[in-house]
């Protein structure tokens, strides 16, 4: 008997010190359950621990989605205290509360695995049942003495999963986002320091796999610091979908069982604790109904993706070689290659980077197919939509130090391969219009291909151009529209 219940705890992620604690009764419509005595958590939440072993993946793995709960119900807490529902002494007790988890403590009783059926009930009262509990630890009383503080009445006052759950989704977003175009700044940076290095190494630029006309490797560089800066514009515009917030909707955004003025004054709240612009949504029951805002945001996070699946796969192939492939750029060698082929070293951080992008984009899918299924007035598949968004998120904070540090930081050029292309390239005959004219130049890019020389060897040969004139027309400067 014992063994299985370790089983289970161990499931359940619990400590084994909590299988030899004491209980403490509680009770909901289902009946009564024991609890461990040590537990901020209450009967909803372990109901929940026994029904949704499905991840590990718990809400504490997100320590922002954790904040998120304490400060929606911090700024609800207020809220009801402003319209004069909530007494003062249960304010204090809240608010203390909600702080301590804020400071980051307490997080390892936000238990339930991420994946839930309720449309998210289970989160909230997670939330609700430890918050309370450590109100009224601070204030004296026992865990589960909830005569003085209760989890419904006093923590959901005037609230439902249905505006706490979305609300505290956004909030969690938010915080993340902040952290996110932090490190995408950074590594938009390490491209505009490569681009300014190598300014002055020309190449040949490509469209389509072809060689096209002279570019320097600087100017491609900056080109993906470039595409970054745009990408990381998005996410930042696409948060104003996220400051919308349906607190005081309830159950279906009628407001039932919400104090008149309530949804105003907690929107008021929740801007002053989040520091973000909250404002109340327009239709409280179109906005818990629709799951726009994530829709919006998660297409930034896809379009983010793609801007940098984009830029890894060109490293990938500018790298290609030694031998046979492009070879304009070294990627820092981090790891042998093969388990067969000696001497190979991989693209392993560009890889990397592509399979965090891959992850991104079919979160997004993810997000479109659950936010069109809910059906009427709530959708009922919020859990996964916040699953799928926070944990590309996640990836790319983890992921984009690794790849600036460990990748772009270290990148080489190599300069003796770019001149040697572009000694041989038809692409220059371009630049060589103005001077010789269409006609000669034409004749030029077809005697090149047809005997396998440079347009410069053959220019040399039938001293087309002084070698003077050559080195200006090869200013890279002159070449790639830099001169002043």
């Amino acid at each position: 008997m014992k063994t299985a219940k370790l089983t289970l705890m161990i499931l359940f992620g619990l400590s084994i010190s909590t299988l030899y604690a004491q209980t403490r009764t509680e009770k909901d419509l289902l009946g009564e359950k024991q609890i461990p005595d040590n537990a901020y958590y209450g009967v909803q939440t372990a109901r929940a621990l026994e029904n949704f072993q499905v991840s590990g993946v718990t809400t504490k793995f997100y320590p922002d989605y954790v904040k998120a709960y304490a400060m929606v119900k911090l700024a609800a807490a207020r809220a009801n205290a402003d319209v004069g529902r909530m007494k003062k002494d249960r304010l204090d007790a809240i608010e203390k509360a909600c702080k301590a988890v804020i400071d980051g403590k307490y997080h390892d009783q936000f238990l339930v695995d991420l994946y839930q059926g309720g449309a998210g009930t289970s989160a909230n009262m997670n939330a609700n049942e430890v918050l309370a509990n450590i109100a009224l630890e601070m204030g004296g009383h026992k865990k589960g003495e909830y005569k003085f503080i209760e989890p419904h009445d006093d923590l959901n006052m005037g609230q439902s999963t249905n505006d706490v759950y979305p609300t505290a989704i956004h909030v969690a977003l938010l915080l993340h986002n902040d952290k996110l175009i932090a490190e995408a700044k950074l590594l938009a940076q390490s491209f505009h320091k490569k681009g300014d290095e190598f300014n002055n190494l020309l190449k040949m630029g490509r469209t389509e796999g072809q060689d096209a006309v002279p570019m320097t490797i600087g100017q491609e560089f900056h080109a993906f610091g470039f595409q970054l800066d745009a990408a990381i514009e998005v996410l930042r515009k696409t948060e104003a979908y996220l400051y919308e917030e349906n607190m005081g909707a309830t159950a279906i955004g009628t407001g039932l069982t919400a104090t008149p003025g309530y949804a105003e004054k907690c929107a008021t709240r929740l801007a002053e604790v989040t520091g973000k612009p909250m404002v109340l949504a327009k239709d409280l029951i179109a906005a818990t109904s629709s799951m726009q805002a994530f829709v919006m945001y998660s297409s930034a996070i896809k379009n983010f993706a793609v801007t940098m699946s984009k830029i890894s796969s060109d490293l990938i192939f500018l790298a290609s070689g030694p031998r046979t492939g492009i070879f304009e750029i070294n990627l820092p060698p981090l790891q042998p290659g093969s388990s067969i082929m000696p001497g190979k070293v991989n693209p392993v951080m560009a890889e990397l980077m592509n399979e965090v992008c891959y992850k991104a984009i079919g979160n997004d899918a993810t997000v479109a197919i659950a936010s069109r299924d809910g059906l009427l007035q709530l959708n009922a598949y919020e859990p996964v939509v916040a699953i799928a968004i926070m944990e590309s998120q996640a990836l790319f904070f983890k992921t984009m130090p690794l790849f600036r540090k460990n990748c772009i930081d270290g990148i080489t050029a190599n300069k003796a391969v770019v001149d040697r292309y572009i000694e041989r390239s038809v692409g220059i005959v371009t630049a060589l219009n103005p001077v010789l004219g269409y006609d000669k130049t034409t004749e030029l890019a077809k005697e090149a291909l047809e005997t396998d020389k440079g347009i410069l060897e053959l220019i040399r040969e039938k001293k087309l151009l002084t070698e003077d004139q050559i080195k200006k027309l090869l200013d890279p400067a002159t070449m790639t529209g830099q001169k002043q």
